[in-house]
């Protein structure tokens, strides 16, 4: 039992006997005899060679070794299945939420450049000789200018937006 053990687990830590043997500061013919069954290792040995395998003195003297079963790897692929489904929906929701913000931006624009159409800047008119209804005129004024400017590239980027999240969705 320990023998196998000692066996199955150097190689599937993908150690060589010689490795091994390095690790523990013996010759590789005693490794070679511990895994025929020939000869055992002593009690502090068999400390030294659980901490150079990296597992307990209980798994090398009785737990036996076993390797990953098929049913094992059949329930990961099924959780990782599950994952990346569920990453896959939320993206597509992401790229949802990102077409409907377009969209909105779309109709944002038209409806801004709609009420100042129909107001047709009504700051122009106003008494300037009052400081309050100057400091309203002149932010009405750079809004105007300002929107004037940008919502033609704003509509364009949105009207891009849209298309090019159309696809996903």
């Amino acid at each position: 039992m320990l023998n196998e053990n000692i066996k199955a687990i150097r190689k599937s830590k993908g150690l060589s006997q010689e490795e091994l043997a390095v690790k523990l500061n013996v010759v590789r013919q005693t490794i070679s005899k511990w895994e025929q069954g020939l000869s055992v290792p002593d009690s502090e040995m068999l400390l030294s060679l659980s901490e150079a395998l990296e597992t307990s003195v209980s798994v090398l003297l009785g737990e036996t070794v076993t390797e990953v079963k098929t049913d094992d790897l059949k329930t990961i692929s099924e959780k990782l299945e599950v994952i990346n489904l569920q990453l896959a929906r939320r993206k597509a929701a992401q790229w949802k939420l990102l077409h409907y913000f377009f969209i909105l931006l779309c109709f944002g624009v038209v409806i801004v450049s709609a009420v100042m159409m129909v107001l047709n800047s009504p700051y122009l008119s106003w008494n300037y000789y009052d400081p309050e209804t100057a400091v309203m005129g002149t932010v009405f004024h750079a809004f105007e200018w300002l929107f004037v400017r940008v919502a033609p590239i704003i509509f364009i980027v949105a009207i891009t937006g849209v298309l090019l999240t159309k696809k996903k969705v």
